[in-house]
């Protein structure tokens, strides 16, 4: 009997040590993203068992999306962050402008996947702001810390609007945008007129159990793991990064948005944001969306939303 305990935490011990090397690898890979050329990337249809195997076992090698859209009006905008990472933005002014709108995109996207977003603001009369996040579209760095440390990208594109003499700032930001953007509020003296809120996950553990359900797999013990090796090589507490939490600093009107289809923002993360916020507030959820853009999917009802909540 002794010998059958003795095999059996044995087992449960190489078990143990080997999930953990797994998400370790798991976490490294979601939280970095590489140039074109830096790593091997291959098509599906490309791919070996082995290269199968080794994406399940040590997961994917991901490049940042490449910027395909530029307004020729933009005014291209370099910032610095304060480890010395330079972000791209585009600032693009319109007349008689009512204020500018700053936008920040979600994990794995670049500043022009909001390009109808920014035009849709730019016929509204506001002047916007679009942000590359670190290690994103054509800004430096290739580590992404799922809004932690893109919170100082938040805090920068609004010095950047606000040292342009703009009196009415609004924030607008889509899932780990939406994020970054509740963390810079809750750590920096922000003080934006008003701020949208698309699709924010509540905490990381939840991103991260919202992604792995996706892939057919049980939520935990995994996302727990995914978000302590994430953290950890960062160099940060990744259980402390909780949106809903950082919704409680919002002290300007906000309007939160979600897809009710969404397989990655639950309705409790919704909710636990919405009833943090202790200023005027909306919820709206859009009845045909997912983890999308709602202005391209539901573009009447996003535009009558938006258009209401900045008068």
């Amino acid at each position: 009997m002794n010998k059958f305990w003795k095999l059996l935490l044995k087992t449960v011990l190489v078990l143990f040590i080997l999930i953990n090397i797994i998400t370790a690898f798991h976490a490294y890979k979601f939280t970095h993203f590489y140039d074109v050329g830096e790593v091997t990337v291959k098509n599906k249809g490309e791919k070996t068992g082995w290269d199968k195997t080794k994406e399940i076992l040590f997961g994917i090698n991901a490049v940042k999306q490449q910027n395909t859209v530029a307004d020729t009006a933009n005014q291209k905008v370099i910032l610095t962050t304060s480890d010395k990472i330079k972000l791209e933005g585009w600032y693009t002014t319109v007349d008689s402008a009512k204020g500018t709108v700053c936008l920040f995109h979600g994990h794995g996207g670049k500043k022009s996947g909001n390009n109808t977003e920014a035009e849709a603001f730019r016929k509204m009369g506001y002047n916007t702001f679009q942000i590359d996040f670190r290690a994103h579209g054509s800004s430096s760095g290739n580590t992404c810390t799922i809004g932690y440390f893109e919170s100082e990208d938040v805090k920068l594109a609004y010095d950047f609007v606000k040292n342009n003499n703009e009196k009415n700032i609004i924030l607008w930001g889509i899932s780990m945008g939406a994020a970054a953007v509740t963390k810079a509020v809750n750590d920096y003296p922000l003080q934006p007129n008003k701020i949208i809120l698309e699709m924010p996950f509540g905490s990381i553990t939840e991103a991260a159990e919202g992604r792995i359900k996706m892939m057919g797999l049980p939520p935990q013990p995994l996302a727990t793991l995914i978000t302590f090796w994430g953290g950890t090589e960062h160099g940060f507490w990744a259980f402390n990064m909780k949106p809903s939490e950082f919704a409680k600093k919002i002290n300007c009107p906000a309007l939160l948005q979600w897809g009710k289809n969404d397989p990655r923002v639950s309705q409790k993360e919704t909710d636990d944001i919405y009833s943090n916020i202790n200023s005027t507030k909306k919820l709206v959820v859009y009845e045909n969306s997912g983890h999308e853009s709602l202005c391209k999917n539901e573009n009447e009802k996003w535009m009558r939303e938006i258009s209401d909540f900045l008068k």
